[in-house]
């Protein structure tokens, strides 16, 4: 059945970069009917459904360009480790103990977190993705979903599994979902293996995501092993080719911002992911300035530890604005747009569902959030974009719609059952703290 929503009374970013209005939002289906400033001109009886907006920020949904959903289990299991020892010591040994009914169970976490707050489409790169996609078609969330793969013995099963992946779920849920290809980084892929993805990309005419430069010690080990940074060794390969979204790129040179920029390469930026590990900070403004698309993820609660963007988006202005001792250099405007139309266009979103997602706009698909305003954080209400970026807390989502359809209305889920996996998350997550074969890290 095809509903018609009147949103009324609202406040409302779209996403456009201007300030909020005071209007009203028509869905009708999937998309966006009507959206404008003032009284709807049409009777409430013309609906199915009416939502008083009043003391409501609406906006679009927001966009997370990087993540592994399962690893929501391990929250807090391997905290204050630098990466390569937080992934050789802890996560992939633990990983290798996880079922593929552990890892729908990951995904229906962190999609209640992301649901909760405000994340209408986030990208997620992992094993048993085939368990991630039914978690996702029941969620009703919009997703970008990529098979995991490294070299060694599994790396054959992992190619063919990427396949009937796409195979399987490319354009599912009424086109909610979205299939790329996942080679994990280039310090675990063979140049053997990345021709081999290449190949498998060309024959879908599917998009790359990848880890790459995301620390020090990768790019020096690149030097050494290759001669070159990450970055170029990939533009030698020919991986540059393909549509690709690149996470991290934090220790990346002029030259290698040079070789993203002339390639189209688009870039996930995980600035809270980064410095809970101590990876550094990406050269973001550098990306910019040579129109590189950037936009903004959480990477997995393993790393981050929360899923929550509006942290994110004001992480973002606030790190490059120091860093850069310029209180412009990424203003409020181009921060949202980072988590939301940019976000978008880092996966490739706009060529593959519609050029306005991300926006509110007539015709756009109507994936938007509503926010609460009656915090005192949002007093007074001069400046509503400001105030979503700099004041703004994912706890404030009340409800979120993804194509129309609503997956949390007045703070309650309406697909998942929120109390069912909360339990059962703690009854898995509990195996690993107390397996005697890891110590808990502090």
């Amino acid at each position: 059945m095809t509903l018609k929503i009147l949103i009324h009374s609202t406040q409302y970013l779209d996403g456009t970069g201007r300030e909020a209005e005071k209007g009203y939002i028509v869905i009708h289906g999937d998309r966006i009917a009507e959206i404008g400033p003032g009284d709807c001109p049409h009777s409430r009886s013309d609906f199915d459904q009416t939502i008083d907006g009043t003391n409501r920020l609406a906006m679009p949904g927001l966009v997370n360009v990087h993540g592994h959903a399962a690893m929501s289990l391990l929250r807090g299991f391997a905290d204050d480790m630098p990466l390569h020892a937080w992934l050789n010591d802890r996560i992939w040994p633990a990983e290798a103990k996880l079922s593929p009914e552990d890892i729908h169970l990951g995904a229906q976490l962190a999609m209640l977190e992301m649901i909760e707050t405000g994340t209408t489409t986030f990208t997620d790169m992992y094993f048993s993705m085939d368990t991630v996609a039914e978690a996702v078609l029941s969620s009703g969330m919009r997703a970008v979903l990529g098979r995991g793969i490294v070299s060694g013995d599994g790396a054959g099963l992992a190619l063919k599994e990427a396949e009937a992946l796409y195979q399987a779920y490319h354009g599912a849920g009424g086109g909610r979902i979205s299939i790329d290809l996942a080679p994990h980084a280039p310090y675990t892929c063979t140049a053997d293996t990345l021709k081999e993805v290449m190949a498998l990309a060309e024959k879908l005419d599917a998009p790359l995501q990848i880890h790459v430069s995301e620390t020090r010690k990768e790019v020096l080990d690149s030097l050494r092993e290759h001669g070159v940074s990450p970055i170029a060794y990939l533009h030698q390969l020919g991986f540059f080719a393909f549509p690709v979204t690149a996470a991290h790129v934090v220790h990346a040179d002029e030259k290698d911002l040079d070789i993203l920029a002339e390639r189209g390469v688009r870039v996930a930026h995980n600035p809270g992911s980064n410095l809970k590990l101590g990876s550094g900070i990406a050269p973001l403004l550098a990306m910019r300035e040579r129109g590189i698309i950037v936009g903004l993820g959480t990477d997995g609660a393993a790393s981050n530890n929360k899923l929550d963007l509006f942290e994110e988006l004001r992480l973002a202005a606030l790190l490059h604005k120091g860093t850069h001792e310029n209180a412009t250099a990424i203003d409020a405007g181009t921060a949202l747009s980072m988590a939301t139309s940019q976000g978008v266009k880092a996966l490739f979103l706009d060529e593959r569902i519609h050029p306005n997602l991300g926006t509110l706009c007539v015709d756009a698909p109507a994936d938007l959030i509503l926010l609460d305003l009656t915090s005192p954080r949002y007093v007074p209400r001069h400046r509503l974009l400001a105030h979503a970026v700099y004041s703004s807390s994912g706890c404030d989502v009340t409800d979120v719609f993804v194509a129309g359809r609503a997956l949390y209305r007045n703070r309650e889920f309406m697909t998942i059952d929120q109390e069912k996996v909360r339990f059962e998350a703690e009854r898995v997550g509990a195996k690993f703290h107390t397996d005697t074969s890891f110590s808990a890290h502090s």
